[in-house]
């Protein structure tokens, strides 16, 4: 017998605890990141373990191991996300809200500066998304925002103020 063989057979004679350990640290991973795609990989693995109770070799143990995985993560995951989310308040917040928000021009709006005050009452730095400068008093939406400053294009309705 040759070390390759004694390695082989020292693998596939204790490979359940290799199983056991990849279970183990997919659920530790799964419970810092709570997405499920690390439970789905800890199923996968659960599979490669009975798998090597029921005496396959090792090869084929990974394989069904990651198909299982695989067929876990894009038809388990999915409806378990779906049904986590299920009561989140779908109403943005913070800048996510902010996004498409209008306003007015306070003062003409380039791509270094400018100033807007937006419907909701805040008055932003701000500077434009085109190379066009925005005149003071044209109403414009919000695209973006990078720090304390919004980026915004000019849009075609009626001036306002607020």
């Amino acid at each position: 017998m040759n070390d390759f063989s004694v390695f082989i057979e020292l693998i596939d004679n204790w490979a359940w605890i290799g199983w056991l350990v990849l279970i183990a640290l997919f659920l530790v991973i799964e419970m810092l990141t709570l997405d499920f795609t690390f439970l789905m990989l800890s199923f996968g693995s659960a599979i490669g373990l009975v798998t090597d109770l029921v005496g396959l070799p090792v090869w084929a143990q990974v394989i069904i191991a990651a198909a299982a995985a695989a067929v876990f993560i894009l038809f388990l995951r999915p409806p378990l996300l779906k049904r986590l989310r299920r009561g989140e308040d779908p109403t943005k917040s913070n800048v996510d809200a902010l996004i498409d928000l209008r306003g007015v021009a306070l003062h003409d709006i380039t791509q270094i500066s400018g100033q807007v005050k937006l419907s909701n009452g805040d008055t932003w730095t701000a500077r434009s998304l085109t190379s066009v400068p925005i005149p003071q008093g044209s109403p414009v939406a919000i695209s973006a925002i990078n720090g304390a400053t919004a980026v915004v294009r000019p849009i075609n309705d009626q001036p306002s103020t607020y």
